[in-house]
């Protein structure tokens, strides 16, 4: 990540990992997109790339990260959009923020 960083300023980053508050500070913008939890599963559900999220078991588990770790990431961000906006939208809202900074 520090080499990616270094050599592509102006790089939009997605994911959630453990350690990505270390380099909040390298990042104009730290953007949460929320949903409530039903529409995560729904979403899960029905995407036919990936099984993650059909179980009863793996359900519940979104659900904890929605309970447990989403607040943490909520402290972290300097926006939050809400995902269940349209993408047209949320994509707008992302070029916003790049249009800004530079």
């Amino acid at each position: 990540m520090n080499r990616l960083l270094a050599r592509h300023p102006d790089v939009i980053v997605s994911g959630t990992v453990e350690n990505q508050g270390t380099f909040y500070d390298r990042f104009g913008h730290v953007v949460l997109l929320s949903a409530p939890v039903h529409v995560l599963i729904d979403r899960v559900s029905r995407r036919t790339n990936n099984p993650y999220g059909r179980t009863a078991d793996q359900q519940a588990e979104i659900a904890g990260h929605v309970r447990e770790v989403e607040p943490l990431l909520r402290r972290g961000a300097t926006l939050e959009l809400d995902g269940e906006q349209p993408v047209g939208e949320l994509a707008d809202a992302i070029e916003d923020l790049i249009t800004r900074i530079r």
